[in-house]
């Protein structure tokens, strides 16, 4: 069975200058990205978060995802690490609580060309080059929009009240709950949410836990997307168009229309690659990495990734 582990290459600007965060593991003496491996039951994005402040003191959002590691280890068996791209920001800096320990003793914040020759391992150097990619095209700086479907509900035959009142199942009740970290790990800053109770108890537990802002919306309600799908358009448009990290918990009807107003800030490789995806299931979401709108310059989606990536 693979080891799996997750972690980023966390970034910063000095003067312009792009700079990535190096640690130096005791044990193994070496230098390289911060990782770690899973927790029992826990999701990649959480556990990258989690290690990164495990072993930097530095709590962050995860941004575009760079690169999937595979390679054998010492023992034969194969080790695969999930890497993205973390901005750490000056109030991050301010706020970082670093302890030296027997895992990771030091951490030196290095230019890429630093970067490249302190690197122990030659496998660190793909997510480094995705990294610079991204960088040189203006596209390092990103900010989420996580498309969710509500969690599982009371089948509509088993209810009879109508559908803006029928409820969460209790697995729905426990997806919900789980989603809480899983969804922390992208930052976002507001959701907006269909007002139909399966949406709104799918989100509640992570706007309780995170105290993040929640905006109801009728056009993200099966009715209002059906009767008036170029309202939902609208409101997703004024979503990508406000700049903010933002979760957006919808229903399976409403879904597509959702879908095809994002994919309008796609390539035409990126537009292709949102037309094979596959249909959410009750739960689950997919999170579009979006390039910062400056200016006259247009919103851009640089990554997609899905809530089981």
């Amino acid at each position: 069975m693979a080891v799996v582990a997750a972690g980023a290459i966390l970034w910063r600007k000095e003067k312009g200058e792009l700079k990535v965060l190096m640690i130096h593991r005791v044990r193994y003496n070496d230098w390289s990205w911060p990782k770690g491996k899973l927790d029992k039951g826990e999701r990649v994005a959480e556990a990258a978060v989690r290690e990164l402040r495990e072993e930097t003191g530095l709590k962050v959002s995860l941004g575009a995802k760079l690169h999937v590691s595979q390679y054998q280890l010492s023992n034969g068996s194969k080790k695969i690490v999930h890497y993205w791209a973390a901005k750490v920001s000056d109030a991050a800096l301010r706020k970082q609580n670093f302890v030296p320990d027997d895992e990771v003793g030091s951490f030196e914040w290095l230019s890429v060309s630093e970067a490249k020759k302190r690197m122990t391992y030659k496998h660190d150097n793909e997510p480094l080059k995705e990294l610079i990619r991204l960088d040189d095209s203006n596209e390092l700086e990103t900010r989420p929009v996580i498309v969710l479907r509500h969690a599982k509900a009371t089948p509509r035959e088993q209810w009879s009240k109508g559908e803006a009142t029928r409820p969460l199942l209790p697995a729905g009740a426990v997806q919900a709950v789980a989603l809480t970290n899983v969804l922390a790990a992208y930052g976002p800053k507001l959701v907006v949410t269909s007002a139909w109770k399966r949406c709104l108890d799918t989100v509640l537990p992570f706007i309780s836990k995170h105290k993040v802002k929640l905006v109801e919306r009728s056009q993200l309600s099966e009715l209002g997307a059906n009767n008036g799908p170029q309202r939902t358009h609208k409101l997703i448009h004024n979503i990508v168009l406000s700049n903010k990290a933002t979760v957006i918990c919808s229903h399976r009807p409403a879904l597509p229309t959702i879908m095809e107003t994002l994919a309008e800030y796609g390539s035409k490789s990126v537009r292709k690659e949102l037309d094979a995806l596959e249909p959410l299931k009750p739960g689950e979401f997919y999170v579009l990495h979006l390039a910062q709108s400056k200016g006259k310059r247009r919103a851009k989606i640089v990554g997609i990734e899905s809530s089981e990536d």
